[in-house]
């Protein structure tokens, strides 16, 4: 049975051990929600876990809800060298970091104008980085209580307790922080390298609806 995911910006490891364990389905017809993995991610940085968050363009609120599909990113605000910076701050000592870089670098000088497609375009490239392939199928229409599939959406929740044991491994700053839980997937690639997809099969979720 598929699971039904969010796509978002460089995905944690919860939701790419539902990809790497599935056949996925991509929820691109639900409104868009504040406070999520859509527009932000965690690194284990030498301060301890830290946000990547990308801005978006707001709309009045008498314009009511956006459909995710619909959300531009503000790309007046440098937001793409930040983010490079803060993760060759964080990485660059790591043991994968240089096998990834010029890769990764390229999608960092792009920009794009929606927030939908620049998630897809990342999970894309991670996915190309851990030798799967990218799930194509996507919803078409916005379905509460969705049949016959899996229901991973909270996942894309920022607030949700992901009921999952993950096992740890080594961090660049783990002497000084311990073990930071549930990063993005990017923690796992430049720590791990190409072992991260049999780490992420090694793995299981408990979903409401498995």
């Amino acid at each position: 049975m598929s699971v039904l995911l969010h796509p978002g910006y460089f995905l944690n490891i919860a939701n790419f051990i539902a990809i790497a364990n599935n056949k996925v389905c991509w929820e691109v017809n639900d409104n868009y929600q504040k406070q999520t993995f859509r527009n932000r991610t965690y690194i284990a940085a030498d301060i301890g876990k830290h946000m990547l968050n990308i801005p978006i363009k707001h709309i009045g609120k008498s314009s009511g809800k956006q459909l995710y599909k619909d959300v531009k990113v503000e790309n007046d605000y440098a937001w793409q060298r930040q983010h490079w910076r803060t993760l060759e701050t964080a990485y660059r000592t790591s043991a994968f970091f240089e096998f990834y870089e010029d890769e990764l670098i390229s999608l960092f000088e792009k920009k794009h104008t929606f927030l939908l497609d620049l998630n897809l375009e990342t999970t894309s490239l991670i996915c190309d980085f851990l030798q799967v392939d990218m799930p194509q199928e996507k919803t078409s229409t916005f379905q509460k209580n969705p049949n016959d599939i899996i229901d991973g959406r909270l996942l894309v929740s920022s607030k949700s307790k992901i009921d999952f044991k993950q096992e740890e491994y080594f961090q660049v700053f783990n002497d000084r922080n311990g073990f930071i839980e549930n990063c993005s997937i990017l923690d796992l690639l430049f720590n791990e390298g190409t072992n991260a997809l049999t780490y992420l099969q090694n793995h299981t979720l408990k979903l409401n609806n498995a």
